[in-house]
């Protein structure tokens, strides 16, 4: 009997790959609670009416807003079930949550403005933090593995009430991954021991760089860079850094400008590729390779 290839996230451990810049971008989000299983197309495969789903999946689509399911750790509830609807900008960073009698609400949303940063009044304000982590285990059994004991082990913290279990969100090799709100910051390996620093840390207003991926936000080279610039000056507050502008040069380099309490900081990152292609999910037909960012600049200017 052949051997089973290793898990996608073993693969991406075993080669070393960074966690910076690769969270995914998005701005918009529709969290639609959701009890009970779900497939590896969580929206269309679930106890949610597939109509209905095909349909906000496709208004969402339309819209550029990322639609996910959530569902309480280890709760299987019916009823009345709530949602979310945020926005994850660099400056703008909001979330409104609404209780719903029939999810066939949802399509009373206006979702075209979410994704620039303009709030639906569909629901009321959030006040408090929210957390997702991703357990969509047939969508890529990584995210089951690590997300569900991640999920578990939140829930039983002082955060609990604030954790969601949620469908696909990006980097399933990067298991367990964990999205904070408002800001859509992105952490990945994040194991059991380690949730409650990291989630208790973010609503502290700090940055775990030792799991830190990205802000939802920003692109990739950017996420990189504030990465890579956080490490070598020690900055760990969220409003450490806020990119202001990035810009392309011809031998590869992206140089990004930071606004930050202290001053600008000027980033220069080399873009590249890794030599040898692999598997970037469990379910991968084809080998690819990841990008790679070099630090090749850092200029930091003292406030005036």
């Amino acid at each position: 009997m052949p051997e089973a290839p290793p898990i996608c996230s073993s693969v991406s451990r075993a080669a070393h790959e960074p966690l910076y810049g690769t969270a995914s971008r998005v701005r918009g989000w529709l969290l639609l609670e959701q009890p009970g299983p779900w497939g590896g197309t969580a929206l269309l495969q679930s106890r949610l009416d597939a109509d209905l789903g095909r349909e906000l999946h496709a208004r969402a689509e339309a819209a550029r807003v990322r639609l996910l399911l959530v569902r309480r750790p280890g709760r299987d509830q019916a009823g009345r079930r709530r949602c979310f609807v945020a926005h994850t900008g660099r400056r703008t960073r909001w979330v409104e949550q609404r209780w719903l009698d029939d999810p066939a609400e949802l399509l009373d949303l206006d979702l075209g403005g979410v994704r620039e940063g303009e709030r639906p009044g569909f629901g009321g304000p959030l006040g408090d933090p929210l957390h997702l982590v991703c357990t969509n285990g047939r969508h890529d059994r990584c995210c089951a593995t690590f997300g569900r004991p991640l999920a578990a082990a939140l829930q039983a913290t002082d955060l609990g009430e604030r954790v969601w279990e949620c469908s696909h969100i990006g980097g399933d090799r990067f298991a367990a991954t964990l999205v904070c709100f408002p800001h859509g910051c992105y952490f990945g390996r994040v194991g059991p021991a380690d949730g409650a620093r990291v989630a208790g840390g973010y609503e502290a207003g700090l940055v775990d760089l030792d799991h830190f991926r990205g802000r939802s936000c920003d692109p990739p080279v950017v996420q990189a860079a504030e990465w890579l610039a956080r490490r070598r000056l020690g900055l760990r507050r969220l409003d450490d850094l806020v990119a202001e502008h990035a810009e392309a040069g011809p031998d590869g380099t992206v140089r990004i400008r930071f606004a930050g309490p202290a001053g600008p900081v000027e980033v220069g990152v080399l873009v590249g590729r890794e030599e040898e292609p692999r598997p970037l999910t469990c379910h991968s037909a084809t080998l690819e390779a990841p990008p790679t960012y070099r630090l090749v600049e850092l200029d930091r200017r003292p406030a005036a």
